[in-house]
């Protein structure tokens, strides 16, 4: 344990919070500007963010100017406590506006000094933060939505950066005989090892957030370890034995400059000898949990995170995009599942592309997310990796059947399980028939010898529904099959019948079954509705429409919005969702989604084929455009029946669809 640390939403904190992309710069004051910055006078802070100094002035100057430049939405006061500095601290910083300034009456050592501050503090948080740092933006807003963001989080550490670029710390991993690791120190920090959200067994007390009640009841830091070191360690220790958790947060980053205040010889007599000997206090209080800590020279890609009941690696085509398509919201919400579950989670797609965005969202669920050129070539990646993994999880035919082998070869010991997404095979099957299409019919055959060759040589099969489960039965006897559906939050009715009105479709068009639902509905069947409801508007909502689809917004009454970040006005609003498909398989995400929000729905049978529903009871189900016209209108100008629709939509996701339900089919697969 080398740094000064060992001693000293689905984003709501930070409106518009986004973690930094790879390979990110750092931001730096200019060492030679000696004017003081303007903090800003905050009345109620969130967070109070407590330096102590002692002597340095020039690099409190930088650090104050820092703090001054970082721009974070969270409203924090800077309380900075002078343990006697007998350099220009006082005089430069006594009258500073906006600044608290506190001198202690006498040295009272780091300890000392960050419990006076803690003491002043009138934040809900406590930041503790060296003196010699440079925060960068978003450090603040970053490390306070972790504990929005995760459950049961006591506390949260920077990623702390040397001056010159290089990775200092990302989170900090404690041996069994109380010996210490900085995790990734001397590496690239847009190394993907160091960027997704970690449980840790410390984080350096240069940059570290906790709740102001929580560090009152522990004390403080304990004067056990006076001047300095462990005490940041031996808090984290008490944070655990509380039942809570420290998290490790990539995207608050500090340029710490390591050893300024204590130095960096272990064996002189200044401060930083006191590392060695709080090693042995600390060694002495907590022998018995240490001993269920990994053991020095343990495999560091186990160790970082030892408390795992299960190490996954999950692969997919693409990174998820949960606000385009359902296969992506359901694979997010099952990595959550398997979060909640104790695992630790890899994840690359099979094109190892950054996606601006998603990528950085899976990395804050706490999934490990590895792209080019990182994992630039999967053989020797498992080679190297295969080993570590008691689960490998990978979507589609088409992607599964690329990796099988590899898994085999190098991961041995790992249960793999081909999760479908839907039955390729039986989709195109649908299709073909609706077409007439021969050639469609040999592509369904050959996809789906692919298929149950897949099925057959994987450990389990994963599945969206019922009907899909049963299918196999028949199809691949004798392989174990299992459901996991989709995975939604119930978030309830919020507007009733009569604040709606006009109806909605959404869906991803990449997929031909929502275009030819698409156009079927606008063709064959809204001019059935209108004819009855001449002022009904039907929205089209999706990414990736082709120009047919576009065009459909030329209709009379017919709204093309392609994709919409925000699609909750629209599930507030409109009085009915429609699921028009013809043909498809699996179970289908817009309807679960719209009967989450209390918004009925009417369906053809194949759209709500495998989801519990009771047509006339939980949605209203019609198979021509006739009959799916007349429901339409049936339900859109009876108030009570679209209230009963919304009432049983809603408890057929909690019962069937809810994250309680998943819970159960992501605990047989841990088994």
């Amino acid at each position: 344990m080398k740094t000064r640390g060992l001693g000293g939403t689905v984003n709501r904190i930070r409106q518009e919070f986004r973690p930094p992309q790879p390979g990110a710069t750092f931001v730096l004051p200019a060492p030679d500007i000696d004017t003081l910055p303007v903090l800003t006078q905050v009345d109620a802070p969130r967070a109070s963010v407590i330096v102590p100094v002692y002597n340095h002035f020039h690099h409190t100057r930088t650090c104050l100017q820092a703090l001054a430049a970082c721009g974070d939405a969270a409203p924090f006061e800077v309380i900075v406590v002078d343990d006697g500095s007998s350099d220009e601290t006082a005089e430069r910083l006594a009258s500073l506006p906006g600044l608290r300034y506190h001198r202690n009456p006498k040295n009272l050592g780091f300890i000392g000094a960050c419990n006076a501050g803690a003491s002043l503090a009138r934040g809900e948080f406590l930041i503790f933060l060296n003196n010699d740092t440079a925060v960068q933006p978003g450090w603040l807003d970053a490390l306070l939505a972790t504990f929005v963001q995760h459950q049961d989080v006591g506390l949260a550490g920077s990623k702390l950066v040397y001056p010159d670029g290089r990775l200092q710390e990302a989170g900090g991993i404690v041996f069994s005989d109380a010996s210490g690791w900085n995790y990734g120190r001397f590496d690239d920090p847009a190394d993907p090892r160091y960027n997704f959200v970690r449980e840790v067994d410390y984080c350096s007390g240069a940059a570290i957030a906790i709740r102001k009640d929580l560090f009152d009841t522990f004390g403080g830091f304990d004067t056990h370890y006076a001047p300095a070191y462990y005490e940041d360690t031996d808090l984290a220790m008490k944070v655990r034995q509380a039942g809570l958790r420290v998290l490790y947060q990539p995207a608050s980053v500090v340029v710490h400059f390591e050893g300024v205040t204590s130095g960096t010889d272990t064996a002189g007599s200044g401060t930083k000898r006191f590392q060695v000997i709080n090693q042995q206090k600390f060694l002495e209080r907590w022998r018995e949990v240490l001993a269920t800590h990994p053991a020095p020279g343990t495999d560091i890609a186990i160790a970082r995170q030892h408390r795992a009941r299960k190490r996954v690696l999950i692969i997919d085509a693409t990174t998820p995009q949960p606000d385009h398509d359902s296969g992506s919201l359901r694979l997010v919400n099952a990595m959550k599942v398997m979060r909640a579950e104790g695992c630790a989670l890899a994840f690359f797609a099979d094109n190892r592309a950054w996606i601006e965005r998603y990528t950085a969202e899976l990395q804050q669920l706490g999934v490990e997310v590895l792209w080019h050129p990182w994992l630039s070539d999967p053989v020797r990646w498992f080679a190297d990796n295969g080993r570590r993994f008691d689960l490998v999880f990978i979507s589609r035919h088409y992607i599964a059947s690329s990796y099988v082998g590899l898994v085999r070869l190098h991961a041995p010991q790992a249960r793999l399980v081909f999760d479908t997404v839907d039955l390729h095979y039986l989709r195109e099957q649908r299709e073909a028939e609706l077409s007439g299409s021969r050639e469609q019919a040999q592509t369904a055959a050959i996809t789906r010898g692919k298929e149950l060759a897949l099925i057959r040589s994987s450990d389990i099969t994963l599945v969206v529904s019922p009907v899909e489960q049963e299918l196999l039965a028949r199809e691949a006897p004798g392989a174990r099959v299992e459901v996991l559906s989709n995975v939604h939050e119930v978030f309830g009715r919020r507007r009733n019948f009569a604040e709606r009105k006009d109806l909605m479709f959404m869906g991803g068009y990449q997929h031909p079954p929502n275009v030819d639902a698409a156009l079927w509905f606008v063709h064959e069947v809204f001019p059935l509705v209108r004819r009855q409801l001449p002022e009904v508007r039907f929205h089209l909502l999706g990414s990736k429409a082709n120009d047919t689809v576009r065009a459909l917004g030329e209709v009379a009454g017919v709204e093309f919005h392609g994709f919409v970040a925000d699609i909750e006005p629209f599930l507030d609003g409109c009085r009915l969702a429609l699921a028009p498909l013809r043909y498809g398989a699996g179970v289908k995400g817009k309807v679960n989604m719209s009967m989450s929000y209390g918004q009925p729905v009417v369906a053809t049978p194949i759209a709500v084929e495998g989801m519990y529903a009771e047509a006339g009871r939980d949605v209203l189900v019609a198979a021509d455009a006739a009959a799916f016209a007349d429901e339409i209108v049936r339900v859109y100008g009876d108030e009570a029946l679209w209230t009963s629709l919304s009432d049983h939509g809603l408890e057929n996701v909690r019962r069937h669809f809810s994250f309680d339900a998943a819970r159960a089919a992501v605990r047989r697969l841990l088994e």
